[in-house]
């Protein structure tokens, strides 16, 4: 059996492996600002849909931190379910070289759930009830369905069964709002849930969509799968479903006219960036749908979480 190759910087301070970690497999600033913003939309759609004033500052924080907790959680089972195929085919990530510890990224997100459930009491009781609904997918998820080889056939439904938890993370945010002031969820929500499940779906095809240069054996791709070119403009795809869906929101919130512009041009973005990847598929183009797929989730939810204030303020 060949020896995995130790990480370079598997001696250094435990604080410095942990800054490492965090950078390759969880950015907690860039992720902490995209939930920020997740957060805060999710809790504006769901107050400005039922005619209410917006919840408190500290219960935006709360949500907030339990959401960092779930994506958090979300990749340790992934480093935990992936550990073989990262073993044989990917030895330089920072579990399989060494770097940091599967205990010590299990035992953290584990702890998590008694600071995510303390956070969700101090919400509203019920809250407990969507957030435990999340667990429960995610770990459906873990364990791939109870049927690995059956769903690892099927990338699609794989696709499908694990983006499902974007809205039921997105139901426990919004729940904060709408569970203590109505008990139920405001009509029309659906909308603003179906477009996290979309957009949970661009950033998962953005970040697999390669150069035939970047492909490696043992990683699974949609750009493998499709092939470049199609798995670039079946991204541009479903940019493009995510913004008939931010466009439902905005009318339903009764700020169309502050979503459609700069929607628009956001989505012609996302198209030319799928055009220069079809024309040349290469790994700075291929860098470019990654990141532009992250920043078009990003412009999605601050357009669909702040544009009834826009609305109101042009009112005026």
């Amino acid at each position: 059996m060949t020896s995995i190759p130790k990480h370079p910087q598997a001696d250094a301070s435990f604080f410095k492996r942990l800054w490492i970690y965090q950078s390759e497999r969880f950015p907690i600033f860039k992720t902490a600002l995209l939930l920020v913003v997740f957060s805060a939309a999710s809790i504006s759609v769901s107050a400005h849909l039922g005619g209410r004033n917006i919840p408190s500052f500290s219960v935006f924080i709360c949500v907030w931190l339990v959401t960092f907790i779930i994506f958090f959680q979300m990749r340790a089972c992934d480093e935990w379910k992936d550990l073989d195929d990262d073993t044989m085919y990917r030895p330089e990530r920072p579990i399989p070289s060494g770097l940091i510890s599967m205990r010590f990224v299990l035992v953290t997100a584990l702890a998590g759930v008694m600071v995510a459930i303390g956070l969700s009491l101090s919400v509203n009781s019920y809250l407990l009830l969507p957030l435990v609904l999340v667990w429960f997918w995610l770990g459906l998820m873990t364990f791939e369905f109870f049927a690995p080889d059956w769903l690892k056939a099927k990338p699609l439904i794989y696709l499908v069964s694990h983006m499902m938890i974007m809205p039921l993370i997105d139901l426990f945010i919004t729940a904060a709002e709408w569970m203590p002031q109505a008990g139920h969820p405001p009509a029309g929500l659906w909308l603003f849930l179906a477009l996290s499940f979309v957009n949970g779906c661009v950033l998962e095809i953005g970040r697999k969509v390669w150069a035939a240069e970047s492909e490696r054996e043992g990683v699974e791709t949609y750009s493998a799968l499709w092939g470049a070119a199609n798995a670039a403009w079946i991204w541009a795809a479903m940019c493009s479903l995510a913004w008939l869906l931010l466009l439902a929101v905005g009318f339903s919130v009764n700020a169309i006219w502050a979503v459609v512009g700069p929607g628009t041009f956001a989505l012609l973005a996302v198209v030319f960036v799928a055009k220069k990847f079809v024309e040349s598929p290469n790994a700075k183009q291929e860098k470019a749908i990654e990141n532009v797929a992250g920043l078009w989730v990003f412009v999605c939810y601050c357009l669909a979480g702040f544009a009834p204030f826009i609305s109101g303020w042009i009112s005026l």
